[in-house]
């Protein structure tokens, strides 16, 4: 009877235990990561109605100079042009893949935004040329660098059924996605809001894929 009593006892914390929630990675399947001649490029189009060329310019490059001046202060992460409606920004991050006492995985998250605003009230962001720093040592020394194209794209990261992400290089193809989307939706934010001296309802932005 004792050796009934033990062995439920040592079975209850397996049952107790919930399931492991399976992932759902359908968004970072194919397409999710898209390519133009081999190299992975992400592109936003949206336009604001009733804002001209000179008022989108001075928000897009406040908020790219913003983006720089929360990357990592070193030659990677600046300005690099500033000129005819257009700006052009390499961009140097943290992406932290998890943090727990003890234990941070993560990488430095490089990338070129380029953001071009047009005489059609139109704002085109296109993010490309990214790669990853990873593997470093305590001092950020002895890493390896992942270009996108060989990590996180399709052939790379995504299992031959189509249907699996390699665990691996589908972190990172999972927070890539993620905080691009994020950067998007940060340079659209500001114009969901009224804006002086003529306020635009929300219903004057439209985005294209």
């Amino acid at each position: 009877m004792k050796r009934i009593v033990l062995a439920i006892l040592l079975a209850l914390p397996f049952v107790a235990m919930p399931a492991k929630e399976k992932r759902d990675d359908s968004k970072y399947l194919r397409g999710a990561v898209p390519e133009v001649n081999g190299i992975i490029t992400f592109t936003k189009t949206f336009s604001v109605a009733g804002k001209t060329q000179a008022e989108l310019y001075p928000a897009m490059q406040a908020y790219v100079k913003s983006l720089v001046a929360a990357g990592r202060q070193d030659l990677r992460t600046r300005v690099l042009s500033d000129e005819n409606h257009m700006i052009v920004a390499n961009v140097e991050e943290i992406m932290t893949f998890k943090k727990v006492f003890l234990n941070w995985d993560h990488c430095y998250f490089r990338y070129l935004i380029n953001v071009e605003c047009t005489a059609d009230d139109k704002v085109k962001m296109t993010i490309t040329k990214i790669s990853y720093y990873y593997d470093f040592d305590q001092e950020g020394n002895n890493g390896v660098v992942y270009k996108a194209e060989e990590w996180i794209s399709d052939k790379e990261a995504i299992n031959k059924s189509g249907d699996k992400l390699y665990p691996r290089s589908g972190k990172f193809r999972r927070k890539t996605v993620d905080r691009v989307e994020e950067i998007f939706k940060g340079a659209i934010a500001p114009f969901d809001v009224p804006i002086e001296p003529q306020a635009v309802p929300k219903s004057a932005v439209s985005i294209e894929p």
